[in-house]
């Protein structure tokens, strides 16, 4: 009788620990294997963990923007994986019904994705600045020390002046935290890849050095900005002008030298500044570039037009294009043309 009563309490405890043993074994499964990311969404969702970021933080941040459906299951795994200790920076893509297995792995395998980084159209420094940084970690005012640092620019071989001549615009591929200092030396990397031994040899057929033929291209790319395909006419003229002495006369010069970039008559009196950017007042290129040349521009520099124009002004038609010409007496003509049309139109 007794020997019966113990079998049955046995079979009890058995079938009470398979029940367990199951139980377990299928959490344990839901916890590793059940999708647990985003499961009522069918878009990626970008991650960002910044450089003093916390596991407390990321796990709020993916509980709080809705990312991560059970914390709890996810704690647990990143606990037994060791990640909640191993946090790494940086921007990761989240995909639909991830599993908190191929989540925690993602994020401790610390393989983010890339961001892409474009600027142009940039006048100043702080332009500069913020655009490089828009979608980075990094703040414009971050990157802005650097740039105005005379002392950590010029282990690049600039100055406070040619510093800008440094960045070539065009899209890159970075990652979001990429430091200050990193994103610098990346910026220069880039700009040792643009001069190739092709380019470094036109510059020095036209007589320049690599943050000359930047110079000019600022001013070339401001005299264009509605028609590049004038580039190398303008390239031309400049050099022309060069090679002779005879001032640039430029007014995009005068206009940053004011510092007025809505300014849109240039008037005597905007020739008397006493600025180094004044090319009226002082021979050849002025001491930097006035804003940042595209490539487009930098080429047309280096693969002027050979012609023989001193002169342009733009053309009455306010179609953006210019008027060249090689004599004074009919750049003349062309100015007064010019000038009774901004008159009409009441551009004073």
């Amino acid at each position: 009788m007794l020997s019966e009563k113990r079998k049955n309490i046995y079979l009890v405890i058995v079938i009470a620990f398979s029940v367990m043993a199951i139980s377990m074994s299928f959490y344990f499964y839901q916890v590793f294997f059940s999708p647990n990311a985003l499961i009522d969404s069918d878009r990626n969702y970008m991650l960002k963990i910044g450089s003093n970021d916390t596991y407390k933080t990321v796990a709020n941040k993916l509980y709080e923007e809705k990312v991560v459906n059970d914390l709890v299951s996810f704690s647990f795994l990143a606990r037994i994986m060791g990640y909640q200790d191993n946090v790494k920076p940086g921007l990761y893509t989240i995909a639909p019904k991830m599993t908190n297995l191929e989540l925690v792995r993602l994020l401790r395998s610390g393989k983010q994705s890339p961001i892409r980084v474009t600027f142009n159209n940039v006048r100043t420094k702080e332009d500069l600045a913020e655009k490089i940084t828009a979608n980075m970690e990094i703040s414009g005012d971050q990157f802005l020390e650097l740039l105005q640092d005379s002392v950590y620019i010029r282990k690049y071989d600039f100055n406070e002046e040619t510093v800008m001549s440094m960045f070539i615009p065009n899209t890159y591929e970075l990652w979001w935290n990429t430091s200050a200092e990193a994103l610098f030396d990346r910026m220069y990397k880039e700009y040792e890849s643009f001069w190739t031994d092709d380019r470094k040899q036109k510059a020095s057929t036209i007589g320049l050095s690599q943050k000359e033929v930047s110079t000019l291209a600022s001013i070339v790319q401001a005299e264009s900005q509605q028609k590049a395909d004038e580039r190398p006419i303008i390239a031309g003229l400049y050099l022309n002008r060069l090679r002779i002495g005879m001032p640039l006369q430029a007014d995009p010069t005068l206009v940053f030298a004011v510092g007025d970039f809505e300014l849109k008559r240039v008037l005597n009196v905007h020739k008397e500044i006493e600025s180094p950017y004044n090319t009226y007042k002082h021979l050849g290129l002025p001491p930097g570039p006035i804003n940042l040349p595209d490539i487009k521009s930098l080429d047309a520099v280096l693969n002027p037009d050979d012609n023989s124009y001193l002169y342009m002004c733009a053309k009455e038609d306010f179609s953006g294009y210019h008027s060249f010409a090689s004599s004074l007496a009919q750049h003349n003509a062309n100015a007064r043309r010019y000038q009774a049309a901004l008159n009409r139109a009441k551009i004073y």
